[in-house]
């Protein structure tokens, strides 16, 4: 099987030893996304909503480069550091993705890296 890394400027940059997407099969697999910014890599330490936003628009920057879009997303993976902030999570997210309804699963986690309160990593189609 041959592997494709993604990796785009438009999106912040690795912060360990991992791509920021790999497609392989004909979908792309994101790594997880917190809410930094990719043109200064700053911590966005808004609400819950403001950083949700902030992740999917970092998901969108990769699965772009990868030749997909959040309207080809097959499943999604939300981690929270707390259950009390799925709604605003939610409606950000439902905002972002409209009519498309990817499967997901919502995974309560002690701590994300840089104090995020949320991250999101995607499978998507390609091609």
């Amino acid at each position: 099987m041959t592997l494709n890394f993604v990796a785009t400027g438009a999106a912040p940059q690795a912060i360990g030893p991992y791509s920021q997407g790999v497609i392989a099969g004909g979908l792309v697999y994101t790594a997880g996304q917190v809410a930094l910014d990719p043109a200064t890599g700053v911590f966005h330490a808004g609400g819950i909503a403001e950083q949700t936003e902030r992740v999917l628009a970092n998901l969108r920057a990769v699965l772009d480069s990868a030749g997909s879009s959040l309207g080809r997303v097959v499943k999604t993976t939300v981690y929270l550091t707390d259950m009390a902030d799925f709604g605003a999570m939610n409606e950000a997210y439902a905002r972002a993705f409209g009519d498309h309804r990817p499967a997901r699963s919502t995974i309560a986690v002690a701590a994300l890296p840089r104090g995020a309160k949320v991250e999101i990593d995607v499978v998507a189609e390609v091609g």
